[in-house]
C-alpha cells in the first residue's frame, strides 16, 4: 500500500477495538496536517511481511503496536534506545528517511502521565498480567522508586522473570489468589476487555486510599473500575494512558506536538 500523503497505523490482532485512529485523526485535523492514521489488522504470521512491505513505502511514517505483537516486533527493527533490555517490549515503530526502522516504547511514559503527581516511593503495587503492557508498567514504577510489586499472572515463571530482570522486590500470585494490601492495583492484562474473559477480583483487601488503574479502555468503565467505585476507591481508566502514549507517538510520526488543550473535547469524542 503506497499513498501520496504521509500516514501511520496501529497494528494488532484484534484491532477493531482500537481508538488510536480517532485520537491521531483528531490531532491531525486540529493542526491542519495533511496526513492519515489507520488501524490495520495484522496476524502474528503476517508480521514480518507487513514490516518488510511498509518499510519500503516512503509515505509510511510508522506504526503503534498492540496485542499480541509488542514482543515479536523487537526482532524486526533496530533498538538504539535499548528498549529490549530496559522494558522488553515495543509499542511504537518509526520509519527513518533511509527506510530503516527503529522501535521504542511510549507506554511507560503514557502510563505514568495521570499519576505522576503522586509519590510512589516505597509504595506497594499489584500488577495484573505479565505481558508487554506489564513490562512498561514495571519499568515506569521502578523509575519512580516503587518499593514492592506483586504480580498476579497466569504464568508465574514469566512474572518471576520480570521481577528478577528489573531487580525489584516483590512476589508472584496466581490469578485466583486473594489480593494483598497495596497502594495501587493495575490491570495490565486484556482481561475485562470487550471480547476477552472477565477479570474477577475481590477488592476487599485494598485499603480505603488505594488507587485502581485499569489499562483496558474498551469498555471504558470496566467491571474492575465499577467495583472500585462501589468502594469509593480512586480510579484511573485506560483512556488516560492511551492518550498519553499516543501524544508521544504522534510527535515521532508527524513531527508536531498534539494540541493537548483540546483533551476535554478529545475525551468526549472517545466516549461518545
Amino acid at each position: 500500500m503506497t499513498t501520496n500523503i504521509p500516514y501511520a497505523e496501529v497494528i494488532g490482532d484484534p484491532i477493531a477495538q482500537s481508538k488510536s485512529p480517532l485520537i491521531h485523526k483528531f490531532w491531525l485535523e486540529r493542526l491542519a496536517i495533511e496526513a492519515d492514521y489507520r488501524a490495520h489488522h495484522v496476524l502474528p504470521a503476517d508480521l514480518t511481511g507487513y514490516i518488510a512491505q511498509r518499510s519500503a513505502d516512503p509515505s509510511w511514517r510508522g506504526c503503534n503496536v498492540t496485542l499480541p505483537h509488542k514482543l515479536a516486533i523487537m526482532d524486526l527493527v533496530s533498538d538504539p534506545g535499548g528498549v529490549r533490555d530496559k522494558i522488553g517490549a515495543m509499542n511504537t515503530i518509526v520509519r527513518q528517511e533511509d527506510g530503516s526502522l527503529i522501535g521504542t516504547n511510549t507506554d511507560a511514559a503514557g502510563f505514568m502521565a495521570p499519576i505522576a503527581d503522586s509519590d510512589w516511593s516505597g509504595k506497594h503495587a499489584v500488577v495484573i498480567g505479565a505481558g508487554g503492557a506489564a513490562r512498561a508498567v514495571l519499568f515506569a514504577l521502578k523509575q519512580v522508586g516503587i518499593g514492592e510489586i506483586t504480580f498476579v499472572a497466569r504464568s508465574g515463571l514469566k512474572a518471576t522473570g520480570l521481577l528478577m530482570q528489573a531487580s525489584v522486590k516483590g512476589g508472584v500470585l496466581p490469578m485466583d489468589a486473594r489480593l494483598p494490601e497495596a497502594d495501587i492495583l493495575i490491570n495490565a492484562s486484556p482481561l475485562g476487555m470487550t471480547g476477552k474473559p472477565p477479570l474477577e477480583l475481590d477488592l476487599d483487601p485494598l485499603p480505603a486510599d488505594a488507587l485502581v488503574y485499569d489499562l483496558v479502555y474498551a469498555p471504558l468503565e470496566t467491571d474492575l473500575l465499577r467495583a472500585a467505585k462501589k468502594r469509593d476507591l480512586a480510579v484511573v481508566d485506560g483512556l488516560d494512558m492511551l492518550i498519553g502514549q499516543a501524544a508521544l507517538a504522534f510527535e515521532l510520526f508527524f513531527g508536531a506536538t498534539p494540541p493537548m488543550e483540546d483533551d476535554e473535547q478529545l475525551r468526549k469524542l472517545l466516549t461518545a
